[in-house]
């Protein structure tokens, strides 16, 4: 069996920056044990499976050890490879949307020729006590951040941290957080020149950092929507390899633009 792979750097206008993820694109599901084998050799944060189900794009998505019930990067980079590799972009010059079936529900994606925006579900967050491994993880206390929850089954911790620069000089113990099995670890603060940045932490999923994680800004933008009074944000994900969303709440749904770049095609001989 042969099988076209792309790698797309995600939320960036240049290679080598934003978040790669590889995508596959297949006539019809594959086996799971494949899928992981096959996510775990690519040994990228994410690696998205998509196939046409109807007037759907099915997609799952797999990091090296674990398949995850949402991913911004990834389907940002599946609906670009749809789009330019595969033709549906040509047929619809204007741009195009696409409708794809998730384990998180219907994810639309509408993609133009510089940019992808991707329509997720918005997250909210509850307060909660700061996790003694995530205290020593990120070596803060309850007296200097916030601790927050996306309100969702394993939803992502929000630290909130006091300026942008305590974010981007995080060195974390990836061994006291890859204690935290009940979501990942976003930092985040307000931006000097953008609206918010974040870093986001995944050590129990096989991610000990990510790039950019467009999932996170689900909770993101809920919590900062209402910290700032803004509906509209500029965010940078401040990562070493970094990348930037412009975000948008619209009641229940949040929206976020970015940019991709492919940089390789491959083949899987299996």
């Amino acid at each position: 069996m042969r099988m076209k792979q792309f790698q797309v750097d995600a939320f960036t206008n240049r290679a080598f920056a934003g978040n790669p993820a590889a995508v596959i694109v297949t006539d019809g599901p594959l086996a799971e044990a494949l899928m992981r084998d096959i996510a775990a050799e690519n040994n990228l944060s994410e690696t998205a499976y998509v196939h046409r189900d109807n007037e759907f794009w099915n997609i799952r998505w797999f990091t090296p050890t674990v398949e995850v019930d949402l991913c911004g990067h990834a389907t940002l980079a599946a609906a670009w490879v749809l789009a330019t590799e595969y033709g549906l972009l040509a047929e619809s010059p204007d741009g195009v949307e696409l409708r794809f079936a998730s384990r998180s529900g219907e994810l639309r994606v509408q993609v133009e020729h510089d940019s992808v925006t991707l329509d997720f579900p918005a997250q909210p967050v509850r307060s909660v006590p700061l996790p003694q491994a995530i205290a020593n993880g990120l070596g803060v206390t309850e007296q200097q951040v916030q601790c927050f929850k996306a309100d969702i089954p394993n939803g992502n911790y929000l630290v909130v941290m006091s300026e942008q620069a305590a974010v981007e000089a995080l060195a974390p113990n990836m061994a006291q957080l890859e204690q935290i099995t009940d979501g990942g670890i976003i930092a985040t603060a307000k931006g000097v020149e953008l609206d918010f940045v974040s870093r986001f932490f995944g050590p129990y999923y096989g991610i000990p950092e990510d790039p950019v994680t467009g999932s996170a800004h689900c909770s993101l933008v809920t919590y900062w929507a209402q910290v700032l009074g803004l509906n509209s944000m500029r965010a940078r994900q401040v990562s070493p390899r970094g990348g930037d969303l412009y975000c948008q709440l619209d009641g229940d749904r949040v929206r976020m633009r970015g940019q991709a770049v492919t940089v390789k095609e491959s083949e899987w001989r299996l």
